[in-house]
């Protein structure tokens, strides 16, 4: 018995310190399971204020962006409104330029080959004879056989290629000669013989005449290269019953070298005759309602390359003047 006792309190010993640290570990966990929910509850609070921040800053930037959208659609509109103005502006500066060249060669001496047109004195209208007096009596008008008494002119020139490559330098010549023969016309217009304008925004309507609008018709001449196809019906007409006016006394004054029929006008000459006085017809005096005159421009004659429609065109524009009051003159050369 004496032996035994020992061992027995070593082993009571030994259990009462494992239960003391199993007690200890409980309690750790205890205290560590209740501040766990503060923790998680504290760390979700802060993840939704910065969400609501992060949301605050985007609706900022929408905003923002917004702002920037409605500027750049004002600035297009204003970018528009200038490139309107610009082009206005380029108009007018181009309407300035013009003017401001002619006015400087104003002074310039002119070529005076076309017929003597240049000593011709335009007959007076007949409401400037009404001012000066019931008796007066109008003067010779015809300078080299060329009636030169209208108010209001049109050419009707042949672009064709022909004219452009050989006769464009004397066709420029002889305009401004024609137009040194009228020292004060009310309108002038341009033509090709396809009825093409030279100023579209012109078209259906008179160019007031001044040294600016002549020295740009010149100009513009010097480089119009509308397509043609050498017949001079269209041009014609159109020139007539666009621009006829009772009222007014108006010639056509046609440039070209040759006449090229097309499937329209195979007829011949005096189908287009015919068909001209259908357009050009006369008023209760027997008079024509518009004079008609032409100049030949002899390109094919210089090459020696007389044609059928270089003969054509002769016979055409030698009727066409004749029947409509005018006068055709086949220049001698064209340079």
């Amino acid at each position: 018995m004496s032996q035994r006792r020992p061992f027995e309190e070593i082993n009571l010993s030994f259990l009462d310190v494992i239960c003391c640290g199993f007690g200890a570990i409980i309690l750790l966990l205890m205290i560590t399971k209740i501040s766990l929910p503060l923790v998680l509850e504290e760390t979700i609070e802060e993840s939704a204020a910065q969400v609501a921040y992060k949301e605050l800053a985007i609706e900022e930037i929408l905003g923002e962006i917004e702002i920037l959208e409605r500027a750049r659609e004002e600035s297009e509109q204003n970018l528009d409104q200038l490139l309107i103005t610009l082009s206005t502006l380029m108009v007018e500066l181009e309407e300035v330029t013009s003017r401001f060249e002619a006015l400087q060669k104003i002074t310039q001496s002119n070529s005076s080959e076309l017929f003597e047109l240049t000593q011709a004195k335009q007959s007076l209208t007949d409401e400037m004879q009404r001012l000066i007096s019931a008796h007066y009596v109008r003067p010779s008008s015809a300078i080299g056989g060329i009636t030169v008494d209208s108010e209001y002119i049109i050419f009707v020139i042949d672009t064709s290629g022909s004219m452009q490559l050989y006769a464009w330098n004397n066709v420029v010549r002889k305009l401004n000669d024609v137009l040194n023969a009228y020292p004060n016309v009310i309108g002038i217009q341009v033509l090709n013989d396809d009825g093409r304008y030279m100023f579209p925004r012109y078209q259906g309507q008179w160019i007031k005449d001044s040294p600016a609008r002549r020295q740009a018709i010149i100009e513009r001449l010097r480089t119009w290269d509308a397509y043609s196809d050498s017949n001079p019906v269209d041009g014609i007409e159109i020139a007539i019953d666009t621009f006829y006016d009772p009222n007014k006394r108006m010639s056509i004054y046609y440039f070209g070298d040759d006449f090229a029929p097309t499937e329209h006008y195979d007829g011949g000459v005096e189908e287009i005759v015919r068909r001209v006085d259908l357009v050009n017809t006369v008023d209760e005096t027997g008079a024509r309602r518009v004079r008609i005159h032409a100049v030949g421009f002899p390109v094919y004659f210089d090459a020696n390359l007389l044609s059928m429609g270089v003969i054509m065109f002769s016979n055409l524009m030698r009727e066409l003047t004749v029947r409509n009051g005018g006068t055709f003159v086949g220049l001698p050369a064209y340079h």
